[in-house]
């Protein structure tokens, strides 16, 4: 009986967060929403977090990262658009629920994290929800990923004070990269698209602010 209340309470919290919370924010696409229904985001939090799987906030992972909200998850999703046929690089693989969504969505994910315990705890939560279409790595992934170019989404899960030199050469024509680009407090969600060989177009969606990525791009300084 407490089981089953446990389930009913976790069942409301998950319908409060997509209907409060993610279509609030200018998430419509019936993909995205239904997508968030049904990979578990409480299976994919730290234990002692759970019963703040569904709140609008970030949730400590360790190491000093965290999870992204909900609602951010969901507009860089939308934002992407990925579809069945895309090769994507996800870069701050974290618990793995960012990578697990994706992968619902793409033919192939490569996600890639600097710490090692991420990853190995991602490869666990990918194989109990039977998602097998990702290649995790560690390493740096600050300046992009080369070895599985070109992708047709890039999505960085933390931001960077500039966007990294050459990372566009990374998507392939027709691929489209989002990145939360500046410093707190003022950063902005960046949609870059790759329209032809050498020709790109850049729109910033929305502002935000999140952690930045460890070993960051930075701002050249500037000479007189």
């Amino acid at each position: 009986m407490n089981a089953n209340a446990d389930n009913a309470k976790m069942e409301i919290a998950r319908f409060n967060m997509i209907e409060q919370q993610i279509r609030t924010w200018d998430v419509l696409d019936p993909t995205v929403l239904q997508l968030l229904n049904d990979v578990p985001r409480e299976q994919f939090v730290p234990a002692n977090y759970q019963g703040l799987a569904f709140a609008d906030l970030e949730i400590p992972m360790g190491h000093g990262h965290v999870m992204l909200s909900p609602k951010l998850e969901g507009r860089m999703l939308q934002a992407l658009s990925v579809q069945p046929t895309d090769h994507v690089l996800h870069i701050g693989t974290g618990t793995g629920y960012l990578t697990a969504l994706i992968a619902k969505l793409a033919k192939s994910v490569v996600s890639v994290d600097i710490e090692p315990s991420f990853s190995a705890l991602a490869a666990q939560h990918l194989q109990k929800h039977h998602i097998h279409n990702v290649i995790l790595e560690v390493g740096d992934a600050s300046r992009g990923w080369e070895t599985h170019a070109p992708y047709d989404v890039i999505v960085f899960g933390a931001s960077s004070p500039v966007e990294p030199v050459q990372l566009r050469q990374q998507l392939a024509v027709n691929g489209r990269m989002l990145i939360v680009l500046g410093t707190a407090p003022a950063m902005r969600a960046t949609l870059i698209q790759r329209i032809s060989e050498h020709g790109y177009k850049e729109d910033v969606l929305f502002e935000t602010c999140i952690a930045p990525l460890i070993n960051a791009a930075q701002a050249q300084p500037f000479h007189f």
